[in-house]
């Protein structure tokens, strides 16, 4: 009697495609990248690495598990607030729900009582003028550096933009303040050293091709020392006598002052002090999408507003969304992580440790993305060998933690609280690896 050849046992394609699970994932996650797992997984069988009836079942758990998009979700075990790395600030839930309901159509430029078009982002300036009453106007686009080029754009193309040599800096992935600039086909007028400049080092520079004053805070790191600086107070008489804007780049998105980070400058002192605009990010210390946010006097925010470049860095609707939604409801996740009581986190780490049997250590956390460059913030972790950083990453859920001093630290202030049970199960799983 002839043998039959297992591979005639694998199910065909039709029949796998025909499931009810198969036919959902077909809609959730395209009907290429489902025929293409069906193929995987009968190529499996046909090379004997998988038996032919256990087709079926292994592409009806690929199927279930397949993401609709790459990026991985992952717990925040790092004690760094504002990880770049991981996506900056997490939105809150208000943002998210605010985020799903623009997803479809939206009146984002309606009037839906006349029908007729209205303005872009309405809602959102109004939130971002409520949340700094010391702005005249606003105006949202999709980053921060874009904020920066739009301003030096449109006061400076063709002019000198006067800044410090000690504020000339590098922000992420090797992108320079200075050949950001230059891209806007400013020029750029330095003044001063990188340790020390003065009022004087400005006034000197001031002149016919002067477009604006720039004043940019260093963000992430600090010069100690023999220093000295203008502040932006000192820098408004000679702004007014140039008649120039005096910008204010500030990077983190403080809006108002915080007493946990009293070196961090906001946007309300900042326009205070004298400054017509300050542009700041949404996605750090604001705690919301990503976005660039220019605030300041009313004239000089329409002149961005109006200037075409405008129209290529707006930000979508989904992020005016979700930014209107951060500022109208409760503290965001980077908010809490930050203010995070020192006793509950270390309640909390001290009965992971007891669970897991690892050491409680005391372990400083950090603001990330550049704001409060060496402001600690304290707080507690789990110290386990170093060896299981990789399986927590790798783990489902993924938990990144911190590899320090030849050991893994799980910290748990950027972890919400529910999910101290999934840190758990994730080292534990982690070990048995």
């Amino acid at each position: 009697m002839t043998e039959v050849d297992p591979r005639r046992l694998i199910p065909r394609t039709d029949q796998l495609l025909a499931h009810d699970e198969v036919q959902a994932a077909r809609q959730r996650l395209g009907d290429n990248a489902v025929r293409q797992m069906v193929r995987e997984v009968q190529e499996r069988a046909r090379l004997g690495e998988l038996p032919p009836h256990e087709v079926e079942p292994v592409v009806l758990a690929a199927v279930s598990a397949r993401r609709t998009t790459s990026l991985r979700p992952v717990l925040n075990a790092t004690g760094v607030v504002v990880h770049t790395n991981l996506g900056r600030a997490p939105l809150s839930d208000a943002a998210v729900e605010a985020l799903v309901a623009a997803a479809g159509y939206v009146d984002v430029e309606l009037d839906l009582a006349t029908g007729t078009r209205s303005k872009r982002g309405v809602a959102a300036r109004a939130a971002v003028l409520a949340a700094c009453p010391a702005a005249e106007d606003a105006l949202v686009v999709n980053n921060g550096a874009a904020a920066l080029v739009l301003a030096t754009t449109a006061y400076a193309a063709g002019r000198e933009v006067v800044v410090s040599r000690g504020e000339l800096i590098e922000i992420g992935a090797g992108f320079r303040l200075p050949d950001l600039i230059a891209s806007t086909g400013a020029r750029l007028r330095e003044v001063g050293a990188t340790n020390r400049t003065h009022v004087r080092d400005y006034a000197d520079a001031l002149g016919p091709d002067t477009g604006c004053i720039l004043k940019v805070h260093p963000s992430n790191f600090r010069v100690e020392g023999f220093t000295a600086e203008a502040t932006i107070a000192q820098l408004r008489p000679l702004a007014d006598e140039a008649q120039v804007p005096l910008i204010a780049d500030l990077g983190s998105g403080l809006l108002a002052p915080d007493p946990l980070l009293p070196d961090e400058p906001d946007a309300a002192s900042a326009l205070a002090a004298g400054a017509d605009l300050v542009i700041a990010s949404g996605d750090k210390l604001l705690g919301g999408p990503q976005a660039g946010l220019a605030i300041g006097r009313a004239d000089v925010v329409q002149q961005l507003a109006k200037h075409p470049l405008a129209r290529a860095v707006r930000a979508d609707k989904l992020a005016l969304a979700a930014l209107e939604a951060t500022l109208t409801a409760g503290p965001p996740p980077v908010v809490r992580a930050l203010h995070a009581s020192s006793a509950s986190l270390r309640e909390r780490t001290a009965r992971l440790a007891s669970a897991l049997d690892a050491p409680l250590v005391e372990h400083d956390g950090r603001v990330g993305g550049g704001g409060a460059p060496g402001v600690p913030l304290h707080g507690w972790a789990v110290r386990l060998p170093a060896s299981l950083a990789a399986p927590l990453r790798l783990g489902d859920p993924a938990v990144v933690a911190r590899t320090h001093d030849g050991a893994c630290l799980v910290d748990l202030r950027c972890v919400p609280e529910a999910d101290d049970e999934r840190v758990l199960a994730a080292v534990r799983a982690a070990l048995d690896v």
